[in-house]
């Protein structure tokens, strides 16, 4: 629902800004000028299972008889889950036209995937939610295609690559202890993403503000796969997908 309302708040803006006077927004026209933004996010994976990915889960250790632990699966998928975050703009001019961008973000996120189990199994006790909590820090350097500027509105497209690090506490990733049911979905800590996106520069008396739809794909596999449990057994390849609003003010 908050998305929707972005995306109609993103296409009246444009209207507003046409009948406004035409302010300055001199920052278009400074070599190197900064910003914040603010952001919603909306994350999900794009997930690769296994040939045999319906299998119950059988554990390797402290499992002499190889007993299956898990029913077998009827359905693994995941689901968008939304986050936010915040951070800075470091923008260099490189013509009227062009731009490179740098910008910073922190960006706290949850991740979803879901297990659905045969319910005819004799091990069925119901289907399992797995969340993998993130928080990111990220560095996106993209290149901004501007249109001329028309009274106090322009239009953009952006093209780039992020680097992105988790840096969520030990606590919420360390499940050493933890039963083999309980384990956790891990994730690699760092990994790099292609982004597209597209946007406008809405111009107002003193600053400037730009709403902004990004999709953001990773370019490898971000499973942590170098423990097996029960819940990355089954998956071949984990890809994150994020589709970020964003809301830019220079």
């Amino acid at each position: 629902m908050r998305l929707k309302l972005s995306l109609l708040v993103l296409l009246l803006l444009p209207f507003v800004a046409a009948r406004a006077q035409n302010w300055g927004g001199g920052v278009d026209d400074e070599l190197v000028h900064f910003g914040f933004t603010f952001q919603y996010t909306s994350s999900s994976y794009k997930v690769v299972k296994k040939a045999d990915w319906r299998l119950p889960y059988v554990p390797v250790v402290d499992n002499p008889q190889n007993l299956p632990i898990t029913p077998s699966l009827t359905s693994l998928y995941s689901k968008p889950s939304p986050g936010f975050g915040i951070g800075f703009v470091v923008n260099g001019r490189l013509s009227n036209n062009l731009d490179v961008r740098l910008t910073p973000t922190l960006v706290f996120t949850d991740r979803l995937m879901e297990y659905e189990y045969d319910v005819t199994d004799p091990l069925y006790v119901g289907n399992v939610e797995k969340k993998v909590v993130a928080t990111m820090v990220e560095f996106p350097l993209g290149i901004k295609i501007k249109s001329n500027r028309r009274n106090n509105f322009r239009a953009y497209m952006l093209y780039g690559a992020k680097y992105s690090m988790d840096i969520a506490s030990k606590k919420k990733t360390d499940d050493a202890g933890a039963a083999e049911l309980d384990k956790f979905l891990k994730n690699k800590k760092n990994f790099i993403s292609v982004e597209a996106a597209f946007g406008m520069d809405l111009y107002f008396e003193y600053f400037k503000m730009s709403p902004e739809i990004k999709l953001s794909y990773s370019l490898s596999d971000i499973m942590d796969s170098k423990v097996i449990n029960a819940y990355n057994a089954p998956i071949d390849k984990l890809m994150l997908r994020h589709v970020t609003f964003s809301l830019f003010f220079e």
